[in-house]
């Protein structure tokens, strides 16, 4: 239908009828539908978290040692990575939004367990299953707003769902051991289950769109202004060929390697720098955890905010745009980080580390908006998969590469603690520098695979 004033009639969602969009519109179908899938992600990082506040008390109860306390998230991303892929494959087929909102609804009920846990064998089992479980909306999530956000807009739509899940981190942390204080451990995952339910019930308000819309809304704007019919086509081959199909994707490729190497850095840098603050610096740890989730924090909401601005503004403008933002800020997260090791002083390590902060969210969105770019709709699902899989076991990498360095330089070397943990987190250079070498590589075939990906 010819536009009039941008507004064209849009099958977008199945068995209903055409719905008028301004196609001109950054969100044609508005933010609904971002700020849901944000408050998801926040829910999830929050019940998962949430064991990190009450861990004392939990142990106390149960009497089990640290290792068995390190053990339930490391298990319980394992277990993740395993369900992913065939959550990548539903997310292709089943309801997206009825899928979401169960995955919810399973949170809630495993955190209602965890309260109940009469062992720490049963707590055990239950932590795991959720931890593994948050993996799983991640798919088709992704997928969903792919659909809902033309390009022009993705990255401000990820940026609300990565917005999300780190404000959830340190919330989870907080709540977990204000409730346990105030209360019991067993009180925090109770509450937990509430905001899970109504979550659950909330997402239910969101309409599953057409898949592919998105891009027809996008192919419309920057072209004559017709919105082409869709259809979704499921993909029949087995997880295994879909996959390795997707990887033949040179975009998609250098995306997964870059955040999966991301992760990695982000992760083990949030997890030992209170640590590092202590040592480094001799303040308490009170003080250190404070101070690096406070200054943490607040740079990953700027960060997020700053990249999804950026990264908008000239994308189908400029050659590999949304690309090139990502390395010009994964270069200041770079920096950032090396300041934060070198650079002595308590205020100007704080100041570095909200610098990398900054850098590395804001890379993030705009590297999740190019893999949905890159790869075509019936796809979608199992293209955040991939990536969530990688993700996941690079971040779970962090940690342990960072401890591991830094016990063999102090055997070694006979470093004390503060300077093997210093020198140790230098080895979380390398991956970001990595970042910044694949994304100017990518940068070259992204519009090439964004252009196969709207024909497929």
């Amino acid at each position: 239908m010819t536009p009039k004033g941008g507004v064209v009639e849009v099958a977008a969602f199945r068995n209903r009828p055409p719905v008028a969009v301004d196609i001109e519109r950054a969100a044609p179908f508005g933010w609904w539908a971002a700020i849901v899938i944000a408050l998801v992600a926040f829910v999830d990082r929050v019940e998962v978290n949430l064991i990190a506040g009450a861990l004392p008390k939990i142990q106390d109860h149960f009497g089990f040692s640290d290792t068995w306390a390190g053990a339930i998230p490391t298990a319980a991303s394992l277990a993740g990575a395993l369900l992913v892929l065939p959550a990548g494959r539903l997310a292709d087929r089943a309801p997206r939004v009825v899928t979401i909102s169960v995955v919810v609804l399973i949170w809630a009920l495993c955190s209602v367990a965890s309260g109940l846990a009469t062992s720490f064998l049963m707590f055990f089992v239950v932590r795991v299953l959720i931890g593994s479980a948050g993996q799983l909306y991640n798919p088709p999530a992704s997928s969903l707003l792919a659909d809902y956000y033309p390009g022009r807009s993705r990255s401000k739509a990820y940026g609300f769902e990565r917005a999300g899940y780190y404000m959830g981190l340190p919330a989870g942390v907080i709540l977990g051991g204000a409730i346990a204080d105030a209360y019991d451990w067993r009180t925090v995952f109770f509450v937990a289950a509430i905001p899970g339910v109504l979550v659950a019930a909330l997402v239910l308000t969101v309409k599953d769109p057409i898949r592919g819309v998105g891009d027809r809304i996008e192919q419309a704007r920057l072209g004559d202004g017709r919105v082409a019919e869709t259809q979704h086509v499921v993909d029949t081959r087995s997880i295994w060929a879909q996959t390795a199909d997707l990887l033949r994707i040179p975009t998609l490729r250098g995306v997964t390697v870059a955040l999966a190497m991301l992760s990695l850095g982000v992760a083990g840098l949030f997890y030992w720098m209170p640590t590092f603050l202590v040592r480094v610096e001799g303040v308490s740890e009170a003080t250190a955890s404070s101070l690096a989730g406070a200054v943490g924090g607040t740079g990953i909401v700027v960060g997020i905010v700053l990249g999804s601005k950026f990264g908008d503004k000239y994308h189908g403008l400029r050659p590999g745009w949304r690309i090139q933002v990502s390395a010009i800020f994964l270069l200041v997260g770079g920096l950032g980080l090396l300041g934060a090791v070198v650079l002595p002083g308590v205020a100007v390590r704080s100041s570095m580390i909200a610098l990398a902060c900054v850098g590395f969210a804001a890379a993030i969105p705009n590297m999740t908006a190019a893999n949905a770019d890159v790869v075509p709709a019936n796809g979608r699902g199992m293209g955040f998969a991939v990536l969530t899989f990688l993700v996941t076991l690079g971040g779970s990498a962090g940690p342990l590469l960072i401890g591991v360095v830094s016990t063999l330089l102090g055997d070694v070397f006979d470093l004390d603690k503060a300077q093997s943990l210093q020198y140790a987190m230098l080895t979380l250079l390398p991956p970001v520098f990595i970042c910044i070498g694949v994304a100017a590589r990518i940068r070259k075939t992204y519009d090439a695979d964004a252009q196969a990906a709207l024909a497929g």
